[in-house]
């Protein structure tokens, strides 16, 4: 009795632990006097940011001829426009951050293989959607909104095809009330041309050629032939060639996963030469020598985070701090992947960050700022709606007390989803607010 006693206890704890999202937006808002960081690469001082219904509908500088509305906006209680009014003096304002290829919502605990829901077994998965089984109450998504992570792309992982990502918002009930767009894009594994030796069958540790790479290349060939021939049967009779349609008529995205430059202008040939021109590279970690060639074939990149090693021993030390400046001087519309860090889903809140390091070797401050806003939603295709604070798009932004791509500085203090004034609390402010009593009680 005491066992079940314990349980129901604990599960109640859990139930009542979990974030109720924010109600739809009922109120409108003037934030004013904050320093806009609009996302295209343009700041507004002393900036008047209004929104009403989740829609932005006035953003300006009260720099300009703006005294006569604000006083009304301010002074008239029967006729202002605006409900609630926050004072961002000497605060940053920034567009919603973006993550691409994330696993939010699909791990909770490593150790337990329950809750890991993000690689299906199988070799070609076009089938597989992970929006299904993404946890809109994972304790990894609400811990990404106090550093400005609002929008996340769930993508899949393993296999040669993973199967499809969909674009969520960060405060969401479930997977229905979470997601922006639907099986938006394809993520593909392109064989490596190299491999390593099995030192458990007796095999020479080093790098070495992959002997096998011209028949998985081939294999991955026909299933994209076969999976064209017959995607317009029965769903019922061909699930995966029906999966792979939207790739073929241009409605999704292919996210190929390559680093090598063979890997790279092998990937992209095929693809082109099949008629798949919607293509984002994921990874080209030695992508420096074919930069003219992803120029020349309009290809958007997602580079890997700066913080790990270089791909080889001889490589410069700094240069997966590099290559994001040498893409974007060619032109080339460039996002961060945050997932190749060590506990990756938690680690994506530190994406603002990486951006931040980026600008240290060389990348413009706000143009860092694009490849984690405006650069990732085009590559998304919902740029209409997110990415820039611009009149008519979705009021996701957030406000810090300072630079929100320096690690020391930020500190978010309001943030907002389609306008919904979302909570900041997470289990770790929990923890921080609950010990920092306990010791501040003791003294």
């Amino acid at each position: 009795m005491k066992k079940i006693i314990l349980l129901n206890v604990l599960f109640l704890n859990l139930i009542f632990s979990q974030q109720t999202p924010a109600p739809t937006q009922d109120k409108s808002v003037l934030i004013f006097g904050g320093i806009t960081h609009v996302g295209d690469g343009q700041i507004i001082n002393n900036s008047v940011i209004g929104f009403t219904d989740g829609k932005i509908d006035l953003i300006a500088s009260s720099e300009e001829n703006w005294t006569d509305k604000l006083l009304n906006m301010f002074s008239d209680s029967n006729n202002k426009k605006y409900d609630t009014i926050i004072d961002a003096s000497n605060q940053h304002i920034y567009p919603g951050i973006i993550a691409l290829n994330s696993n939010l919502g699909l791990v909770e605990v490593d150790a337990v293989r329950a809750s890991v829901d993000d690689d299906e077994a199988g070799t070609y998965l076009p089938e597989v959607r992970s929006i299904i089984a993404y946890n809109a109450e994972s304790k990894a998504v609400e811990s990404m909104r106090p550093n400005g992570v609002l929008v996340a792309q769930i993508a899949p992982n393993g296999g040669v095809i993973s199967g499809s990502s969909s674009v969520v918002q960060l405060d969401a009930w479930n997977w229905e009330d979470a997601v922006i767009k639907y099986d938006q894009g394809l993520h593909i594994n392109w064989p490596s041309p190299y491999t390593f030796g099995r030192w458990w069958l007796g095999e020479e540790r080093g790098l070495k050629a992959n002997n096998n790479y011209n028949k998985q290349v081939n294999d991955l060939k026909e299933f994209f032939d076969k999976s064209k021939a017959n995607m317009n049967l029965d769903k019922s009779m061909n699930l995966k060639s029906r999966s792979m349609k939207a790739i073929f008529e241009g409605e999704s995205t292919v996210y190929l996963y390559a680093d090598d430059e063979k890997e790279i202008v092998d990937g992209v040939l095929f693809l082109k030469k099949i008629g798949i021109n919607k293509i984002v590279i994921v990874g080209a970690s030695e992508a420096k020598n074919q930069l003219d060639f992803i120029k020349e074939n309009d290809i958007p990149v997602v580079v890997k985070q700066p913080y790990r090693f270089p791909q080889s021993v001889d490589s410069d030390p700094r240069e997966t701090f590099m290559l994001a400046k040498k893409m974007i001087d060619k032109g080339i519309l460039v996002s961060i992947d945050p997932s190749g860090a060590p506990q990756s889903r938690v680690s994506i809140r530190n994406l603002p960050f990486y951006a931040g390091s980026f600008s240290s070797y060389g990348i413009d401050k706000e143009a860092a700022l694009s490849m984690i806003t405006l650069n990732p939603a085009k590559m998304l295709g919902i740029d209409s709606e997110f990415g820039t604070i611009e009149i008519g798009k979705s009021a996701t932004l957030f406000i810090s007390k300072g630079d929100a791509l320096d690690i020391i500085s930020n500190n978010v203090t309001h943030a907002f989803i389609s306008g919904r004034n979302i909570s900041l609390e997470t289990h770790q402010t929990r923890l921080w607010r609950r010990y920092s009593n306990k010791y501040s009680n003791s003294q």
